[in-house]
């Protein structure tokens, strides 16, 4: 016995141990491990869905070796801002080829106030056809409020707010992350600051978080200082995280405003607020023509009510006045693209500018006509370079798309974030422009969102984590979705790894889907 233990120490030592076997090893990457910290020569093993060892692996065998000798290896981007459920929704575009190319592998779903109440039921649904990417969810105050309330422009009864937060409580039971609100959308505009602070008190309750397109990025109403401020004062009272989510200033009446939102979140961080922001990389924003240009009273009731008032000569004359001023907030039609439109396809694609013209109408009366029959959608370019910038170098700024997953074979043109979002921060922000580094924009993307999020071992590459991993090639990193031609998937993604599987291999996506929905 003592001549075997000797045979073994003495074999130990002279490093002719047994070499250790996992699934998969990734060779000679430079690995960014999402901290922040810049990158290093390291081997990552996975066994089964957990990154089993990092090093250096040289001696080690796998089912699977693969040589990522030039490639940067970093943890799978978190799109805490996503559009996707439809998408998820839908058993062929849940496969979520748009994502897995840009490096995505989690998605928060039910932003700004929207979506489902019954997150039991929306989970269900995303995993009967499985996902591509992981999905977590939020409880979305505006539906939360619709499904109570109504869409009326009134303060709740006390008798709602306990509904409201038996509702907000079963989706936070369910695994929820957070409340989600949009006070700048009917009907979350019409509840007060109170109720989204005894709101996000239940979330808070859970450990979640308070995530918020806020009132006003412009200066529509209570102005873009102000409504950063109402995030921070939820955020203090509720105690919880707030997000400014897509943070932005809207508008060239606001351009330059960054300073000041960045001083107010500096202010609260010192006091011991949790404030964050997310972002994406563009000078564009999308919404509804009706949210960006028709005024919140005028949808008091819903599009029902709106439609009745458009009848009304007087509350027409008023809705028109409204509507010119705030269309100037946005540049005027010039800036104005309709991105889908069910009732006209013909004219996505097309500036509101355009339109107007060749209709020998004023831009605000084509407006009036189209809302009067549909709902369209709309890209506008509203927002300063320097601003962009200037939020992006914030460390505590993450990485969100803001955008979904479309139907790539539609005749809609939606926003390139749903495309591009990471690879256009790499490729422009940081390769390009400068702005930061890479190893901030990987942060920004992974391990920052994971740990506002309590994402629980994801977001960064260490042994033990999940193995949700991006590989990808720098010199080809690129997103080629552009505004006149947006149905274009991001380039520079090698593999892609959900849940320790090969979701993305060689630039190729799987048949399979290893998404699963992640609880808080």
């Amino acid at each position: 016995m003592r001549i075997l233990v000797f045979f073994l120490i003495s074999f130990a030592a002279l490093g002719l141990h047994a070499a250790e076997k996992y699934d998969l090893i990734l060779l000679n990457g430079r690995l960014l491990d999402g901290s922040g910290n810049p990158w290093i020569y390291a081997d990552v093993a996975i066994e089964g869905e957990r990154i089993a060892a990092i090093g250096d692996l040289s001696d080690a065998t796998a089912d699977r070796i693969i040589d990522a000798a030039g490639l940067y290896v970093a943890p799978g981007f978190i799109d805490t801002h996503s559009h996707g459920a439809a998408g998820l929704g839908n058993a062929k575009r849940a496969a979520a080829e748009n994502l897995l190319t840009q490096g995505v592998t989690t998605i928060f779903v039910n932003p700004d106030g929207g979506g489902a109440t019954d997150l039991v039921a929306q989970a269900e649904r995303f995993e009967s056809h499985g996902t591509g990417v992981n999905f977590g969810q939020m409880v979305p105050h505006g539906s939360v409020r619709a499904k109570i309330v109504g869409r009326e422009d009134r303060h709740a009864t006390e008798e709602e707010m306990e509904q409201m937060r038996a509702l907000v409580r079963e989706g936070m039971e369910a695994g929820a992350f957070g409340l989600s609100s949009g006070p700048f959308y009917a009907p979350g505009s019409f509840a007060p600051t109170s109720e989204l602070v005894e709101l996000s008190k239940v979330a808070s309750e859970f450990g979640g978080v308070y995530q918020s397109h806020i009132r006003d990025e412009s200066d529509y109403s209570i102005g873009v200082v102000k409504a950063v401020d109402e995030v921070i004062e939820i955020a203090e009272q509720a105690e919880l995280p707030g997000i400014v989510t897509h943070i932005k200033v809207l508008g060239p009446r606001v351009w330059g405003y960054s300073a000041a939102l960045v001083h107010r979140i500096e202010r609260a961080r010192a006091r011991g607020i949790e404030v964050f922001a997310d972002q994406y990389p563009y000078h564009a924003s999308q919404t509804s023509l009706s949210a960006g240009l028709v005024p919140r009273w005028a949808l008091d009731g819903g599009r029902s009510r709106f439609l009745e008032r458009m009848k009304d000569p007087e509350d027409r004359a008023r809705i028109r006045e409204d509507m010119i001023d705030n269309l100037d907030r946005r540049g005027g039609g010039a800036r104005i693209l309709i991105s889908s439109f069910a009732q006209e396809p013909e004219l996505a694609g097309r500036y509101l500018s355009e339109i107007a013209e060749e209709r020998g109408m004023s831009e605000i009366d084509t407006a009036m006509e189209l809302l009067a029959i549909g709902t369209p959608r709309m890209i506008s370019f509203n927002m300063h370079d320097d601003d962009v910038a200037l939020f992006m170098q914030q460390p505590w700024t993450m990485t969100a798309s803001d955008g979904g997953i479309p139907a790539m074979n539609s005749n809609s043109v939606p926003h390139p974030r749903s495309y591009g979002t990471f690879p256009r921060k790499i490729r422009k922000y940081v390769l390009e422009d400068r702005v930061v580094d890479l190893a901030t924009a990987i942060r920004s993307m992974t391990h920052l969102p994971a740990s506002v999020y309590s994402i629980r071992d994801r977001g960064i590459l260490r042994p033990g984590a999940f193995a949700d991993i991006a590989v990808f090639d720098l010199d080809k990193v690129n997103d080629t979705s552009t505004f006149d031609d947006p149905h274009q998937l991001a380039e520079g993604m090698v593999y892609v790894l959900v849940n320790g599987q090969l979701a993305l291999d060689e630039g190729e996506v799987s048949a399979e889907r290893f998404g699963r929905g992640l609880k808080r």
